[in-house]
């Protein structure tokens, strides 16, 4: 494929307060704009994202680690970046690509800029493209690999080399396919999560029922919705075994949601499997949801493009009832696989994939989308409701 040429406005002369920056994907595509985050290189999935609000949830969600992640909406930045609204302590995501960003942002909840943000957080980030041509590309021809490139303008070295080298990058980059990454992003360590919804209303445990959450990328809102239903959440690392979630008295488990291919996760499928033989209490989101199928028998499969956004919607199939929600995920239940285990619960009305799922004879059940979903929608959030009723109805000792 022939490259572009460069223009003279193609670095945006207007932003000088900028570096220079270029993308390509693994087909030769290439686009250049200017660099707002750090200064370097970065590879992974590109996808695109069509939120319109919570870009810093966005981009501290552990679910896009190994993705750069396009944001749809052209102007990104309004009201900077909080400590509060972080959904991981450590950004796993990739890079990010944007159309516009403002020098200046306004909100009384912001501690930073968003290009400070991306900068403290070693964050490669490219802005002054037409990610409307670039989100079209996708859409066409599914989510692809790509590189992101940065460099000081006539210091580090010429455009030739920077053309190069993302295009290097961006072909020798990995597919998600066969990665476990819930395995990289996982905490190392045990930890209790005490922090509600709403930190000026704290919330007592107000049950005896312990949640062992298992963290595969988990985000604090989900770790919130939990307390704010008044139950003790402990977080664990990927390599916790079910024996000893028993012995810390758990009276349920949760799958959080996750980066990367579900299959290769064989030590929380295990998990997954014993709970449900053991007919105990179980709940998944997203990648914890497609474990679970997994666990029942089904498998999963890549998406061309994904589901990336905040306005999808879902029809519950007992109710009939149609839900507004959050997605992000690349893989998704093969309708193929599904088993005399497994009942279909809610579909996608976008593509009519399967959005959730419960067992038959066990009390599990998944969601494929993000009912924690922050700033929202939050039409689901209930779903945190019906799993702290399954632990209940499963339990009927005098400590719950």
């Amino acid at each position: 494929m022939q490259l572009l040429k460069l223009s003279s406005d193609v670095f945006h002369e207007e932003n000088k307060l900028f570096d220079r920056a270029v993308l390509a994907l693994k087909d030769g595509s290439v686009f250049y704009g200017y660099s707002i985050g750090h200064l370097g290189t970065s590879s992974g999935e590109v996808v695109f994202n069509t939120s319109m609000t919570g870009y810093q949830e966005i981009i501290s969600d552990p679910s896009y680690a190994g993705q750069i992640i396009t944001l749809t909406y052209p102007h990104i930045g309004n009201v900077g970046c909080n400590q509060e609204d972080l959904e991981s302590i450590k950004i796993f995501s990739k890079g990010l690509i944007v159309r516009e960003i403002p020098i200046n942002y306004s909100n009384y909840r912001a501690d930073e800029s968003l290009v400070n943000f991306l900068k403290k957080n070693r964050i490669v980030a490219i802005a002054g493209i037409d990610t409307r041509k670039l989100t079209r590309h996708i859409r066409m021809n599914g989510a692809t690999s790509g590189a992101i490139v940065t460099f000081k303008n006539k210091l580090d070295f010429s455009l030739d080399d920077a053309l190069k080298k993302a295009l290097s990058l961006a072909k020798s980059c990995k597919s998600l396919s066969g990665q476990n990454l819930a395995l990289e992003v996982s905490t190392e360590k045990k930890y209790s999560w005490k922090d509600c919804l709403w930190k000026h209303k704290p919330k007592t445990c107000s049950t005896n029922i312990l949640i062992v959450v298992y963290d595969l990328g988990v985000k604090t809102n989900i770790l919130r919705n939990f307390i704010n239903l008044g139950v003790e959440v402990l977080v664990v690392p990927y390599k916790t075994s079910y024996e000893e979630v028993l012995n810390r008295g758990a009276n349920g488990i949760f799958l959080s949601n996750g980066p990367g291919d579900p299959e290769p996760c064989n030590e929380i499928i295990d998990v997954a499997k014993t709970a449900i033989q053991n007919k105990f209490p179980i709940f998944g989101i997203c990648l914890g949801h497609q474990i679970l199928a997994i666990a029942s028998g089904a498998k999963t499969k890549k998406m061309k493009v994904g589901h990336h956004g905040a306005n999808h919607p879902v029809k519950d199939l007992e109710t009939g009832k149609v839900f507004i929600t959050s997605q992000n995920h690349g893989f998704v239940v093969d309708e193929k696989s599904i088993n005399n285990n497994v009942k279909i619960t809610h579909r996608s009305l976008f593509d009519n994939s399967i959005q959730g799922i419960s067992h038959k004879t066990s009390p599990a059940f998944g969601f494929q989308g993000h009912p924690e979903a922050s700033p929202g929608p939050h039409d689901l959030s209930n779903i945190f409701f019906k799993f702290l009723s399954l632990i209940k109805s499963n339990y009927t000792s005098k400590s719950i």
